[in-house]
This record gives C-alpha cells, structure tokens and sequence, in this order.
C-alpha cells in the first residue's frame, strides 16, 4: 500500500444512508480535518478517493438535499 492508501484507512468512513441494501451502489464518506471530505466507493475500498473542500461539500450536499442533483 502507498502512503496516500495508508491515510485514508486510517480514518472512519460512513456508508450513505442511500446506499442500496444488497450493497450496489454504496458511497463511504470519511471527514477529514478542516471541512474537508472524502468520498470512494465502498466495492472498491482502495481505489480512488474524491476529496473535497468544505464549500463545494456544502454545495454538493444542499443540491442533492433540493433535488438539484440526483
């Protein structure tokens, strides 16, 4: 495992409320310090990872919390 593998097992991350109960389409978000987040797919816990900063999270949780997003 790489460096950037080992920091992101380090932290806890939660499985989305709307992820599927046969476990498709399941979205893990961890908190990071700051505001910051990061989201991956739960399938495939070692691959890439999202990282965003507090603001675009905010956006991107109040557009899917409106329906702007889907």
């Amino acid at each position: 495992m790489d460096e950037m593998t080992l920091r992101f097992e380090a932290v806890e991350w939660r499985k989305s409320s709307r992820s599927g109960p046969d476990g498709g389409e399941c979205v893990e978000v961890a908190c990071l310090s700051g505001r910051r987040r990061a989201v991956r797919d739960s399938k495939n816990p070692l691959g890439p990872v999202l990282m965003c900063e507090g603001p675009a999270w905010e956006a991107f949780v109040g557009g899917l919390k409106d329906g702007a997003i889907s």
